[in-house]
């Protein structure tokens, strides 16, 4: 039985610490893939990632949770990293988003992107959200690349925001209201239309 939400190379699951649970571990505690993110500047334990799945695998939609964790797998199931919607304040339709794609040699590959577009459909369709932030740092041009792509537009930096790896960090926001994000997949329908 396929579960999830898919898109085209990717597609989206609830956590399962028998499959994702070791890939976690590995993937936030190396420096490369922790590099553009808020965590992986402190060794991660095993018991500490355990405890976090252990409160994920409780979330109950009849709870009103406030963040949605989501493993990224391929289409064809081998799992390459992990997104979700975070803060959601359901009285604003307000969430903010993060993916991380933890499979180095699947990089600037199309995953990343294909994982926001899934999990920006699943916020605005399943969750009925309105509006997703995200943000990147200034230097993680890749990254602003991609959000631009699956209809984010940015809305204003922050400077020195964040302390990472030895230096304060500028970032750059960025917000997708619904109407942003279904103008994007249109041209990208589009374009795949007419060829481009």
């Amino acid at each position: 039985m396929v579960q999830g939400w898919a898109g085209d190379k990717v597609r989206l699951v609830a956590l399962d610490r028998s499959r994702h649970l070791d890939n976690a571990v590995a993937w936030f505690n190396d420096p490369e893939v922790t590099a553009w993110t808020l965590v992986g500047d402190w060794p991660l334990c095993r018991l500490a990632e355990e405890e976090f799945f252990a409160v994920a695998e409780r979330a109950s939609p009849f709870a009103t949770p406030t963040d949605v964790f989501l493993a990224v797998e391929t289409t064809a199931g081998e799992h390459i990293g992990f997104t979700g919607v975070h803060r959601i304040d359901w009285r604003h339709g307000v969430g903010l988003t993060g993916t991380v794609i933890g499979r180095k040699d699947l990089w600037r590959r199309g995953y990343g992107g294909d994982a926001v577009r899934v999990r920006t459909a699943y916020a605005f369709d399943v969750l009925g959200l309105r509006l997703l932030l995200s943000e990147a740092f200034a230097d993680n041009e890749a990254s602003q690349r991609m959000l631009l792509r699956v209809g984010c537009r940015e809305v204003g930096r922050i400077p020195e925001r964040y302390f990472k790896r030895g230096a304060w960090r500028d970032v750059v926001e960025f917000a997708c209201r619904y109407d942003w994000w279904t103008a994007a997949r249109d041209d990208r329908a589009a374009a795949r239309y007419h060829g481009r």
